[in-house]
């Protein structure tokens, strides 16, 4: 059940919380779900997840572009295939961004949702300021009768697993480790629009995307080995996100994909991508035959990639 106003949340038994941002729901933060799950189940209560929108970030920071792991409702869609019993989405305004920890601690987590158990992350800060950490938590809810519990660091490959390790390793298109840190790979929806069909003439008719998100995080510009969900149907693609050098003579960025095998007509439909690997980065060739040629390369390239062959 997902709630966008305290006052639509009701009084359930024993409510076992987690309060976080929850951008990608990543590995990371599905060790503190699990752990969220487990102490629900032995107290015989119900899991809570606080999470907020828009991201805290991109409210207090405004000049700084934010890309975004997850849709609001690709992030209620994940929570609620992992089991959570109950998501909460606060409005992050300026208003409460100034309450400070304690008094979050108090009117929110113990007089709103009257929780018995706390579970957060290893890094978790919050309040004003963030100035709140585990230690003020825990000295906060003494008089509350709750208990914090803090579950540690999750690394994968060396690296402790962040939402900003995640958006740093697309922006880089280091797709795979994204992935390995997501536990599922990226995903990205557009709209199909019309295009300049030059694709079509050299026989790699592609689907350009209008993004339905542009508030996510866009991978490094190049050519990637993609799959296309459209209708719940998977299919294999490449996908290039970049300027097209070779045909258009403007830095307009485009977003398109080639789908193998597919002759459908899907204008004005939405698609999904899902990123798994980078090819190679864009290039500007001297005769539209030379395109041709790379991307006729890439395509054996990528089928191998996908199917094994």
């Amino acid at each position: 059940m997902t709630i966008h106003k305290l006052e639509q949340f009701y009084d359930i038994r024993k409510p076992v919380v987690t309060v976080g941002t929850f951008d990608g729901v990543h590995l990371g933060h599905k060790a503190i779900l699990r752990r969220l799950k487990e102490r629900a189940l032995e107290t015989q209560g119900e899991s809570v997840v606080f999470t907020f929108y828009p991201h805290p970030r991109s409210l207090l920071f405004p000049n700084q572009k934010l890309g975004l792991l997850n849709t609001v409702n690709e992030k209620a869609q994940l929570l609620s295939v992992f089991g959570v019993g109950h998501l909460i989405v606060f409005p992050f305004t300026p208003e409460f961004s100034q309450m400070t920890s304690c008094e979050f601690i108090y009117q929110i987590l113990f007089k709103t949702l009257k929780t018995s158990h706390l579970i957060v992350g290893h890094d978790h800060h919050f309040g004003r300021d963030r100035q709140g950490d585990t230690e003020l938590l825990k000295k906060c809810t003494l008089s509350h009768g709750f208990d914090v519990e803090r579950v540690g660091e999750l690394r994968e490959d060396g690296t402790i697993v962040s939402s900003t390790k995640i958006r740093q390793a697309l922006e880089a298109g280091e797709v795979k480790l994204a992935a390995k840190m997501l536990g599922y790979p990226y995903r990205l929806s557009g709209r199909v629009v019309h295009g300049n069909k030059v694709g079509r003439r050299i026989g790699f008719p592609t689907a350009n995307l209008e993004l339905s998100s542009p508030e996510k995080v866009l991978p490094l510009s190049g050519v990637y080995a993609v799959n296309v969900l459209i209708h719940n149907r998977k299919h294999a693609g490449m996908l290039n996100i970049g300027t097209r050098p070779t045909i258009d003579n403007v830095n307009n960025l485009s977003v398109e994909v080639h789908i193998f095998n597919f002759k459908e007509d899907i204008y004005g439909q939405e698609v999904t991508l899902e990123f798994l690997e980078y090819i190679r980065a864009e290039k500007k060739f001297e005769l539209i035959e030379n395109l041709q040629s790379q991307l006729e390369t890439d395509k054996v390239h990528i089928t191998g990639l996908i199917f094994g062959n």
